[in-house]
């Protein structure tokens, strides 16, 4: 569905459309706030709006209803997409920070949405073996290990014997 855009005016009126969702061009007197325009002006623009796709028409007798084709959501995104497009370069980080630097977003705000929660699990590290370390700081161990197997080669041959 291609979205066109839409004048200062035709927003207006369409604020009030899809908060009425389905209507009758006397609900849309009804509703529309003081100053209330002129009933031919809010018919030109249910028609101009038809035209654009944003409203269709169903004629029930002698009057017409008139339903939303366009949601809210979608305008809303077509509007953030040619914001992105014309103003930022189609970058979602310029926007984030320009929405930083204007103070209309803050860290606080982010954090819900970006909660990423990363594990990270210790992983098991081997103690390095210092041999020639514990040689040279250590020899009477590495002696006392060296007779006992010296004794204990004696002995097998005591054994053979």
């Amino acid at each position: 569905m291609k979205i066109n855009h839409l004048t200062a005016a035709e927003e207006n009126f369409m604020k009030l459309f899809w908060k009425l969702n389905s209507f009758y061009l006397k609900d849309v007197m009804e509703q529309h706030p003081e100053p209330k325009p002129h009933q031919n002006t809010v018919s030109t623009y249910l028609k101009i709006l038809v035209e654009k796709g944003y409203l269709s028409t169903v004629k029930e007798g002698r009057i017409f209803k008139y339903s939303v084709l366009v949601p809210f959501e979608e305008y809303k995104k077509f509007l953030l997409k040619e914001l992105s497009h014309h103003f930022f370069n189609d970058s979602g980080k310029e926007i984030l920070e320009f929405l930083m630097n204007e103070k209309l977003i803050s860290q606080n705000d982010l954090k819900g949405y970006f909660d990423l929660k990363i594990e990270i699990k210790p992983t098991k590290i081997e103690e390095p073996k210092f041999e020639f370390a514990d040689e040279i700081l250590s020899p009477k161990k590495e002696k006392k290990t060296k007779v006992k197997e010296k004794d204990k080669d004696k002995k097998k041959k005591k054994k053979k014997i």
